[in-house]
């Protein structure tokens, strides 16, 4: 994701049959999930050191400015926002990888999985038989999270107390910002397809985003982080629907999820300087508005190496 990122809301099913479809399919979301946790739950799991770690491994990352690091020192790649402090980096180091590809790119959607971004082509392409492990972490440009941030931010004016981005975001009667993320579904499965397809033998491993603003909802509204206070709970629970989704595409394509929101509950942007790992709208620290910090990085990569240490089963 990055702050700033262009588009808009795209169309809308504003009537009963279009609120029912949404409804339905966020209802499967969760109950697939519920299902998922009971029955893939992970288990003290063993390392697979051998399949996963060290001599042999060729790493590919895909992703968006989540994943690339904008800001944060130091860049090495101008077009993309890429630190070599990013999670990839962090972990690719971490493990002594044989191989290592990274390609995620600031502004990415799923399009960019197969389609050129500027100058820098698919990110898919980095991907070959002879890759052993992916992690991908996309989907937040593609439900429009910098127009999200501006949107919100915006209204706040108009409502400080109340929740004015959620009233306009459910003006027409269906939260227009759960149906982005049901949509978004299919696009991020129909890269997971594609992976497998490139590289049949690689672990896949889908990453969450981290914990953006308090997981308990009580609002810090600042110059910094300017939300109406009853939007801090609203714009969570997106991310958490967020969150849930790309778990769930992972799960049903047999791939594994790492969650980087829980391990990072407690360091939002609304923390002190010190302590938090995602930088608000006026970052204090190297990082892209509402974005990870070094920090933040740094606990995204514990999350993952910690995912790919274990064996577990796919999809939990």
């Amino acid at each position: 994701m990055r702050s700033g990122t262009t588009g808009g809301r795209g169309k809308r099913t504003g009537g009963p049959a279009g609120r029912r479809t949404v409804g339905v399919a966020m209802a499967a979301v969760s109950g697939a999930l519920a299902l998922t946790a009971a029955t893939v739950a992970p288990a003290t799991a063993a390392p697979d050191r051998g399949a996963h770690h060290g001599h042999g491994v060729r790493y590919v990352a895909l992703g968006d400015s989540y994943t690339s690091g904008p800001a944060i020192p130091t860049q090495v790649d101008a077009n993309c926002a890429r630190s070599d402090h990013n999670y990839p980096s962090l972990v690719a180091a971490a493990d002594h990888v044989s191989g290592f590809t990274d390609v995620s790119c600031g502004g990415a959607t799923t399009v960019q999985m197969r389609q050129p971004q500027g100058t820098n082509g698919p990110q898919l392409d980095a991907v070959g038989r002879d890759t052993t492990v992916v992690t991908l972490q996309i989907g937040g440009n593609d439900i429009g999270f910098g127009p999200i941030i501006a949107t919100c931010a915006g209204l706040t004016a108009t409502d400080p107390a109340g929740s004015p981005c959620e009233r306009h975001y459910t003006a027409s009667g269906t939260d227009e910002l759960t149906a982005t993320i049901v949509e978004a579904a299919p696009k991020v499965g129909q890269v997971l397809r594609a992976l497998r397809e490139r590289a049949p033998r690689a672990r896949v491993v889908v990453v969450g985003y981290p914990d953006l603003l308090p997981d308990d909802g009580v609002p810090c509204t600042s110059a910094a982080v300017p939300f109406a206070a009853g939007d801090f709970p609203y714009l969570r629970d997106t991310e958490k629907k967020l969150n849930a989704m790309l778990r769930l595409e992972a799960y049903l394509h047999g791939d594994s999820y790492v969650d980087t929101y829980t391990p990072t509950i407690g360091h939002d942007m609304c923390r002190p300087p010190a302590d938090r790992w995602i930088e608000p709208l006026v970052p204090a620290s190297p990082a892209a508005p509402a974005h990870p910090n070094a920090k933040g990085e740094q606990a995204m990569a514990q999350a993952v190496l910690a995912r790919v240490a274990a064996r577990g089963h796919a999809g939990d």
